[in-house]
């Protein structure tokens, strides 16, 4: 972490360890020391190293160490209070820029001039001056932008599973959104776009992507993809690798949210921030509470997780009186495919919906596999309609997913009793479910506008019979029904 502590702040030395347990020191006989403190530990060798108090008792402290504590034993091992907290360099000269978990440049340029300096552990958003979110973000997806609409200021998982394409997705949303931006206030809908904005215009748009726990490989794959789609002049990239400190994933989500809150908050950014892969981030802080053996929860989660990840999730939306906002896509594997895991289950109670992906479509070659069935926006409503997207955006959403629905319980139906048992209209909609997942679901790395995304699902609703579309008024049927390309 950058400039974690001055000298004129350095205020305690110690070299009364007791105890070493993974990544965890123990300090005795301990006096006027914070929680969440900043601590400088160096080893036999000379060497030092950055931790954190992660709890205080009366006489008792416990600090984790963020390159861990091999090499450290009890009787020569120093550890210094700074009295002061974790905090990250901040400034505009951030974007563009890929960063490790702790904030300190990894891509070869010089160390960030900062503008301020930010304790990272940051707060929730007060209810009091929340902003309800209403502005329609455009992904590029068209299961995202028809189905489950994401919004400015909303914080929305993706449900992965070992091996589907979820960071690809991720890429993809990252670079569509980021060009996309560049058409705000009213300019999402497919119009040509007005000129670049100057920087700190409130019509610009930044991402910020934590990757926490991944391989080399896939980090040369996110630097790759923004280079690629022009988007990494406006992304600040945070990179935990796999290798890298456990500890060090536990700061990630937190040094990229507070980079975040500064572009949207000091700079009126509209800043999307992409958390990935957030079980990586539980299993630390499962690691981590075995080593202070704490009573597990359930399945062996700390049973705090709860809160721990609402304070990361809760730090997304839009203030009363500024122009910016913070919108969160966190990504998430579950473990065995099952949504009920704690990671999922808890954050599906923390964020308003869910994009789940779907394993049987990964086989057939859909991509993005998206299941558009369990998958759920809260917020979709506040997002669409006159004005934001179309005036039969919730209607034909509604249309499309009630015949997908039928045409899914209609294959179960076609395996017992075959095809030729059912009656045209239960043909007719047999087909709308694979054209739709062919056609509508299955784009490949295509960014489709909202207007392109509408006009796909009226081309799929044609062939049905009018009398049939039960969730579109009147109106919109006279207007778009049978007419391909509107």
């Amino acid at each position: 972490m950058n400039n974690i502590a001055s000298p004129s702040l350095i205020t305690k030395e110690y070299r009364t360890l007791s105890r070493i347990a993974g990544p965890l020191v123990f300090i005795d006989r301990i006096q006027g020391v914070a929680y969440g403190e900043m601590v400088e530990i160096t080893g036999p060798d000379g060497d030092v190293r950055l931790g954190q108090v992660l709890e205080v008792d009366k006489r008792l402290g416990v600090v984790q160490v963020f390159a861990g504590t091999s090499g450290l034993d009890l009787a020569r091992t120093r550890v210094r209070f700074t009295g002061d907290v974790a905090r990250l360099d901040v400034s505009l000269s951030m974007l563009g820029r890929a960063l490790n978990g702790s904030g300190q440049p990894i891509d070869g340029g010089p160390p960030i001039i900062p503008e301020a300096s930010l304790d990272i552990s940051g707060l929730p958003i007060n209810p009091s001056v929340r902003t309800h979110p209403s502005e329609f973000i455009q992904t590029g997806v068209s299961a995202i932008d028809g189905l489950n609409t994401l919004t400015r200021g909303q914080k929305l998982p993706i449900f992965s599973g070992a091996g589907l394409p979820a960071n690809e997705l991720a890429a993809q949303i990252a670079s569509q959104a980021h060009v996309v931006s560049e058409n705000a206030n009213g300019q999402e809908r497919g119009e040509a776009p007005p000129a670049p904005a100057l920087p700190g215009s409130p019509a610009q748009f930044a991402v910020v992507f934590a990757a926490i726990g991944i391989t080399h490989r896939e980090t040369s794959f996110f630097i790759d993809q923004f280079r690629a789609g022009g988007a990494m002049d406006r992304t600040v990239l945070f990179v935990n690798r796999a290798d890298d400190p456990t500890i060090e994933r536990l700061l990630t989500p937190r040094a990229a949210l507070t980079a975040a809150e500064y572009l949207a908050f000091v700079h009126d950014r509209h800043v999307l921030v992409i958390l990935t892969d957030m079980t990586n981030y539980c299993e630390a802080l499962r690691e981590i509470a075995a080593a202070r053996e704490e009573v597990p929860g359930r399945r062996g989660y700390p049973g705090y997780m709860y809160s721990d990840l609402a304070s990361l999730y809760e730090r997304a939306g839009r203030i009363r009186g500024k122009t910016g906002s913070v919108t969160q896509l966190v990504i998430l594997t579950m473990p065995d495919d099952d949504i009920t895991h704690p990671i999922p289950d808890l954050t599906g109670y923390i964020t308003e919906g869910q994009i789940v992906l779907s394993r049987d479509l990964h086989r057939k070659g859909i991509y993005p596999p998206i299941d558009v069935l369990p998958s759920l926006s809260r917020l979709m409503n506040a997002g669409i309609g006159e004005g934001k997207t179309r005036a039969d955006h919730r209607a034909v959403a509604d249309q499309l997913y009630a015949l997908y629905a039928q045409g899914r319980d209609l294959r179960r139906l076609v395996a017992i009793i075959g095809e030729a048992a059912l009656s045209a209209d239960d043909r007719r909609v047999l087909a709308f479910a694979d054209r739709f997942e062919a056609e509508f679901i299955g784009q490949g790395m295509v960014n489709r506008s909202v207007e392109e995304t509408l006009a796909l699902a009226w081309d799929l609703l044609a062939p049905m019979p009018a009398e049939t579309l039960k969730r579109i008024p009147q109106k919109y049927i006279e207007k778009h029904h049978g007419k391909s390309g509107n």
